[in-house]
């Protein structure tokens, strides 16, 4: 199957990312590793990712772009994570394997 190309009218917009995305990723194992007693599954993780950047507000960046500032700190990345780890750790997802 062929991946379809982001672009509208001709312009390529695969390349414009939400600048948390890597930020998420990047503090999840320190959020995950105050969690002794949690060993989170493949699909945990991911629902723990999603649903921490839909808990933060959206930080577009195109390639080439000027950081000015982070609206969003580290801390509060922190809080949203630990705060979405205890929701999936108390319902996590459950899917048939098969």
């Amino acid at each position: 199957m062929s991946q379809k190309c982001h672009e509208v009218n001709g312009v390529p917009l695969g390349n414009i990312r939400n600048r948390n995305e890597e930020r998420v990723m990047k503090l999840m194992p320190k959020a995950l590793g105050e969690f002794l007693d949690y060993k989170p599954s493949y699909l945990d993780i991911q629902d723990i990712y999603a649903l921490t950047l839909n808990n933060l507000p959206p930080r577009y960046k195109q390639s080439g772009s000027i950081i000015i500032r982070e609206p969003v700190s580290d801390e509060e990345i922190m809080r949203e994570l630990r705060l979405a780890i205890n929701k999936v750790e108390m319902s996590p997802t459950s899917r048939l394997e098969g």
